[in-house]
């Protein structure tokens, strides 16, 4: 489990109404945080009001700079959250990942905030031939830029939270047959959201980590059919895993993004996921000052809940 850390100050919390925005939200506000959600509609608003703990609540378009000057105003610091894996004609990467990166990094510099966390996914390469990827690596550079004081955290799949990557592993868990791309060749290194949440905590309360980023994975990197295979396991379930050839995903894929304005998959999120988590986070831990939940551990919770219906913040 996690280390626990306080940090004291005001946050301001963008994309707050998704499952770890919500999460993070009652963490850092039960730990004594002053919290300020931002969310871009009043029916995103409606998911922060039925939280437990009192949060003031911020409804600012991502991309309008002075809004988000004001929704940042008495703030110390931000956790930034928002970004898509799916891009669709009226949800682009540039606007959800460097268009919000540089509203946010013009409404601190106008004002007093200049601390922020920023989330990104493992991965992120501003050279890379993926476009969400090279996305999120120039959103990085953005918000790492002088004379903000930003920590970067790159993750993989994150368990245990109301989220789609959460529902499809509880799903394939209960499967008797798990289609997979590959066969699940492709290597995962899943985190437990609470560690996030401390990760996330932990970043807030240290200064010092300004300027630098973090690659924040779980303790193993592991092929995707053994993480279904060791899922399923904790509910006594052998499930049979069924290889699906990539071509003939990437196929659907493409062919999807030419007949409708929002496919169910595109190519460059079926190569995000795709792609091959395997990092040392020894390093990001050892400078969080976290330790990581035992997989085995986040598997038994993740399948043990149930998992409402999350909303995630492209309201």
């Amino acid at each position: 489990m996690a280390a626990p850390h306080a940090f004291a100050g005001r946050v301001l919390v963008t994309g707050a109404n998704g499952s770890l925005g919500c999460a993070l939200v009652e963490h850092l506000a039960a730990a004594g945080a002053s919290v300020r959600a931002l969310v871009r509609s009043e029916r995103a608003a409606a998911t922060l009001r039925a939280l437990a703990q009192p949060t003031e609540l911020a409804i600012v378009d991502w991309s309008d700079a002075p809004g988000l000057a004001r929704a940042a105003e008495g703030c110390d610091a931000a956790v930034h959250l928002v970004g898509v894996l799916k891009e669709t004609p009226t949800q682009r990467y540039a606007d959800a990942h460097e268009g919000t990166a540089r509203a946010l990094a013009t409404a601190a510099t106008s004002g007093a905030l200049r601390r922020i966390v920023y989330l990104s996914i493992l991965g992120a390469d501003a050279n890379s031939p993926n476009a969400c990827l090279a996305s999120k690596a120039r959103a990085e550079a953005i918000l790492l830029e002088a004379p903000l004081a930003t920590t970067v955290l790159r993750l993989p799949m994150v368990l245990g939270g109301d989220d789609p990557a959460s529902w499809a592993l509880r799903a394939r868990a209960r499967s008797r047959v798990v289609p997979l791309v590959r066969g699940g060749a492709a290597l995962e290194q899943p985190i437990d959201a609470r560690d996030v949440l401390a990760a996330i905590t932990a970043a807030l309360a240290r200064p010092a980590l300004a300027g630098r980023v973090f690659d924040v994975a779980g303790p193993e990197s592991l092929p995707r059919r053994d993480l279904v295979r060791r899922a399923a396991a904790v509910l006594g379930n052998e499930p049979r895993i069924l290889p699906i050839p990539l071509a003939l995903v990437r196929s659907f894929a493409a062919l999807a993004e030419r007949v409708t304005a929002s496919p169910p998959l595109t190519t460059a999120m079926l190569e995000v996921l795709e792609h091959d988590d395997r990092v040392d986070a020894k390093l990001a831990c050892d400078a969080l000052g976290i330790t990581l939940t035992p997989l085995d551990d986040t598997l038994r919770r993740l399948v043990a809940s149930g998992g409402a219906a999350a909303t995630g913040d492209s309201a």
